[in-house]
């Protein structure tokens, strides 16, 4: 049997990301789900291009990359999120 540990802060992460996923994005493809140890970021990569990240149980971040400015665009609440979208049509 093969045992895995989470620690606290990687675990809060997750409840919150997953949280965020519930709230605003259920039913959207999930690309990646994952954990960089090097930053600390726990995230969902979703099929729509946003990921929904959280550095050490933080609240969330939702981050948009650009690939035509080849710029990551990050925002605070999912309505500077939504906002954003709203403005791009």
């Amino acid at each position: 049997m093969e045992y895995t540990s989470v620690a606290y802060l990687e675990a809060k992460g997750k409840s919150l990301v997953w949280m965020a996923y519930a709230n605003y994005f259920a039913g959207e493809d999930i690309m990646e789900e994952g954990f960089n140890p090097n930053s600390g970021y726990v995230y969902l990569a979703l099929g729509n291009g946003t990921t929904i990240a959280s550095a050490f149980g933080q609240d969330v971040e939702y981050i948009i990359y650009d690939f035509e400015t080849d710029e990551e665009m990050t925002f605070d609440s999912f309505e500077e999120l939504e906002n954003y979208w709203i403005n791009q049509n």
